[in-house]
């Protein structure tokens, strides 16, 4: 990727200076490369073919890389103000004591506990929303590869609201959604293969 590039899109440069366990991290999230649409507010785009690198010369840097090929795969003129933090959180497992990945939703006030679900029972409830009116659409953003308790990698997801996409056509809406569907079902079933960190 060219100097160019990046300067051009610094949300597809993501530090990883503040994660302790750089190594299980970068495996962590290459789970996930390409089943999650990634959001760049800088240039109002979503990005859903894309390839994850650590490049040896950055040092503990992540790069998105969407696939020049596939312009197609790239929606443009997305409001920033559609995207939205949800406190949602996948974790490995092995953070509860337990096998697989989870879902957990961290709370602002610290005394309110949440109650870890499976991954994949998680999934199956956002699938089950992807046909209301008001779509659950989990995306990632820059910052959203952390540290759960400062112990473990974990993916914060954001939520795209197709209802706040205003300037998009319905055609291009019901594209996201039926891209981001495709991959969350995908994710649904590959889910159990995967490595808790």
């Amino acid at each position: 990727m060219n100097t160019a590039a990046r300067q051009q899109n610094s949300d597809l440069v993501w530090d990883l200076e503040k994660i302790n366990q750089h190594r299980r991290a970068m495996s962590f999230v290459k789970q996930f490369e390409n089943r999650f649409c990634v959001f760049s507010s800088s240039v109002r785009q979503l990005y859903t073919n894309y390839s994850i690198f650590f490049p040896e010369e950055a040092h503990r840097q992540m790069v998105i890389l969407p696939d020049p090929y596939a312009f197609h795969d790239t929606f443009s003129h997305l409001n920033p103000d559609s995207v939205s933090a949800t406190g949602l959180h996948v974790i490995p497992g092995n953070l509860i004591g337990k096998q697989g990945l989870y879902l957990v939703i961290s709370h602002k006030d610290k005394k309110v506990r949440s109650v870890p679900i499976p991954f994949q029972e998680g999934m199956r409830q956002i699938l089950r929303r992807t046909n209301s009116e008001d779509p659950f659409l989990p995306v990632l953003m820059k910052g959203d590869l952390r540290e759960f308790n400062d112990k473990l990698p974990c993916l914060h997801l954001h939520r795209l609201r197709l209802k706040d996409l205003s300037g998009l056509s319905s055609l291009e809406r019901e594209s996201i959604r039926s891209v981001i569907t495709d991959k969350l079902m995908e994710l649904y079933q590959q889910s159990t293969t995967f490595n808790a960190g």
